[in-house]
């Protein structure tokens, strides 16, 4: 299997650069990444399913307003996440099925916090595949 992400050091921030066949797959991989930063995911079940959905003005707009509509569900209802599957994407909505597990002090260790994905170094493309890379706010 190809590599799903991998983390982009920065001075104070900590970011990601996914990948995927598709744009999907690329998205669902940052969130992947995402997750991965803060907790070890071979912990965390796939029980809970939760419809997420967005919409913003652009691509990488849609990106950010994804990550944090995740980050949110974490800090809010303490859902951590570990299998994402985006029904759909066009250029301005992003509709998905996000599985997890709520937060359990006693199995998952949370390595990081992450505040907020930012607008930084962001970037969607595609080349040979598609590359979305981010910065999150730690």
């Amino acid at each position: 299997m190809a590599k799903r992400f991998e983390v982009i050091d920065h001075t104070a921030d900590i970011g990601i650069a996914a990948y995927g066949s598709d744009l999907k797959q690329a998205f669902g991989n940052a969130a992947y990444g995402l997750f991965s930063l803060m907790v070890d995911l071979k912990g965390v079940g796939d029980d809970l399913c939760r419809q997420v959905e967005v919409e913003a003005e652009n691509k990488e707009d849609l990106l950010v307003a994804w990550l944090n509509e995740l980050i949110y569900l974490f800090e809010v209802e303490g859902i951590l996440f570990k299998r994402f599957v985006v029904d759909e994407l066009t250029e301005t909505r992003l509709r998905s099925r996000c599985y997890g597990e709520g937060v359990d002090p006693r199995r998952h260790e949370i390595k990081m916090g992450v505040k907020a994905t930012t607008y930084h170094m962001l970037k969607v493309e595609e080349d040979n595949g598609f590359r979305v890379q981010v910065l999150f706010d730690i």
